[in-house]
């Protein structure tokens, strides 16, 4: 895939070996500018300087901060061709115990953020750009204790729907990945954990969780002239078509999935 001179904004890549971060370096090395942004300022000046790109603070729940990375990429190089977010805030609990700061919390990033993401990276971009959200296999695979996750995400995933319908004619495709199982930064503790990883991996027909660079290579693919618009698309290895594990079935159960709980890695 060449993308040379094209923009790209990638929201959600602070995170070193995460999504985010892995999009960001593929967009890069296909020839895109690339203004990567996140809450953390630091280390995405990291990735900015490793991919001769820029970086900007942004707080992915805020409209506000979305306006000004929008306003910071034209600024710097012209326009916008294609647009990441990768942003998300894990949350963790059950309904029974669900409380009203934490599920407006899991929906300001999860899909809050989005909307406005999506209202403006599409307000500045050219025609015929590519608009690409991180969601989540949860969103159609119940993991418990993610409900509010989930939720918030599948709400994304019907934004996609919606927002491919209105700016269609505009040539601007709107997508969302699903991703299953990933080895990334969010979820490291949890890989760490021993025997995790094959309780995952067995659910996933091409026998292994996933790895940033695997969506990487599908926000490549969309961000070309890819026929395609208004998909959440699965990449999961084919774990969309077996289940996600039960909490007892992972060592270290539904504490697994909390940093603060999780059993310590071997």
């Amino acid at each position: 895939m060449q993308l040379r001179n094209k923009v790209a904004v990638v929201l959600g890549a602070s995170a070193e070996g995460g999504t985010g971060w892995a999009i960001a370096e593929a967009l890069a090395a296909a020839g895109a500018k690339v203004m990567v942004a996140s809450r953390s300022l630091a280390p995405l000046e990291k990735l900015a300087g490793k991919i001769g790109g820029k970086a900007i603070a942004c707080d992915a729940g805020r409209e506000s901060d979305i306006i000004r990375l929008v306003q910071a990429t034209v600024d710097t190089f012209g326009k916008i061709d294609i647009a990441v977010n990768a942003a998300g805030l894990p949350m963790l609990g059950m309904i029974a115990d669900a409380q009203a700061d934490t599920l407006q919390q899991a929906l300001d990033v999860n899909y809050l953020g989005n909307v406005h993401f999506v209202k403006q990276a599409a307000a500045a971009m050219n025609n015929g750009g590519s608009i690409v959200l991180i969601t989540s296999a949860s969103a159609v695979q119940p993991m418990q204790p993610h409900f509010a996750y989930a939720c918030a995400k599948a709400a994304t995933d019907c934004l996609v729907r919606y927002a491919a319908l209105e700016y269609g004619p505009r040539g601007i495709r709107v997508n969302s990945l699903q991703p299953g199982p990933i080895k990334s930064d969010m979820s490291k503790h949890l890989f760490a954990i021993p025997g995790v990883e094959p309780v995952f991996a067995r659910e996933v027909p091409l026998g292994r969780v996933g790895l940033p660079e695997d969506y990487a290579d599908v926000v490549l693919w969309l961000s070309g002239p890819a026929f395609v618009t208004g998909v959440n698309l699965p990449v999961s290895g084919g774990n969309h078509l077996t289940r996600i594990p039960r909490p007892d079935e992972i060592p270290g159960g539904e504490d697994s999935y909390d940093v603060n709980k999780a059993p310590a890695a071997a």
